[in-house]
């Protein structure tokens, strides 16, 4: 259980995570995934970076359990320093895919929600399976966030209304939208992603690691700058107890387990 990294071919780096029942990290997990990205990338053994997750689904956010664990035990001090953590953590998981040195390819299968969106947003290609659904269920977790990325995969009128609605899109949809390179069977996710990151990888790693810099640097959006500034939003909504009514209804009406979040 946790973040591992692996590297079944020359060139390649798998960074996989797993934290069970459905991969919402606790604040501890979102740095620890940071760190593998980034080791990966200073590699120069390295030339692409895939990430990927075992279990039930590829990412359902933030451990929002922890959350409500602390600012039980602690009270409103505990809740906000973890929140604090969380924010944190995020900012420096999807900083990390986003900066890594070489290609991120995103290998997802079921899931994929809140800060989910913001690891495959900041990818550089994603594969997933034909059950694999994205969105951003914040507004029913008194959370907010990660629009930057969700705009990233979609439209911007497409993004607003999911994410005003906290409604998926499908990965069929995505690839429709040419955000996904390609839609395979859940057994052959993880073949289809070797294999985008075996071409990539077969590319001079010098020259892949200026590409990765020179695109970055031509992007419209600071998408670091982007994001920090919705993490302002959260922290509001936090300080202002509409965040706490909101999340306290959280998993109650069955909803959002059935997006797969945390039980």
């Amino acid at each position: 259980m946790g973040v591992s990294t692996s590297s079944p071919e020359k060139g390649i780096s798998v960074v996989t995570v797993d934290f069970p029942p459905v991969n919402a990290l606790p604040v501890r997990g979102w740095f620890d995934l940071a760190d593998a990205v980034r080791a990966a990338g200073r590699d120069p053994g390295i030339r692409c970076v895939v990430l990927t997750a075992e279990g039930r689904g590829f990412n359902a956010g933030v451990d929002i359990k922890e959350m409500q664990r602390a600012a039980e035990s602690t009270g409103d001090t505990g809740g906000h320093h973890t929140l604090i953590g969380a924010n944190r953590g995020c900012f420096e998981a999807f900083a990390a895919v986003y900066e890594c040195e070489v290609p991120v390819v995103a290998a997802v299968r079921g899931f994929c929600l809140g800060g989910g969106i913001g690891l495959v947003g900041n990818a550089d290609a994603i594969v997933a399976s034909e059950d694999a659904t994205f969105g951003l269920p914040e507004l029913d977790r008194g959370a907010l966030g990660a629009a930057t990325h969700l705009a990233r995969l979609v439209p911007q009128h497409l993004m607003r209304a999911l994410y005003f609605t906290s409604r998926t899109a499908t990965a069929a949809e995505l690839h429709a939208h040419g955000s996904v390179w390609k839609v395979v069977p859940r057994e052959e996710l993880r073949a289809a992603a070797l294999e985008l990151a075996r071409e990539i990888a077969a590319k001079d790693g010098q020259l892949i690691r200026l590409a990765k810099a020179a695109i970055n640097g031509i992007d419209p959006v600071d998408v670091r700058r982007s994001y920090r500034f919705e993490q302002g939003f959260t922290f509001e909504a936090n300080l202002s107890g509409v965040a706490d009514r909101v999340r306290d209804t959280f998993g109650k009406a069955g909803k959002i387990e059935k997006e797969g979040a945390e039980e």
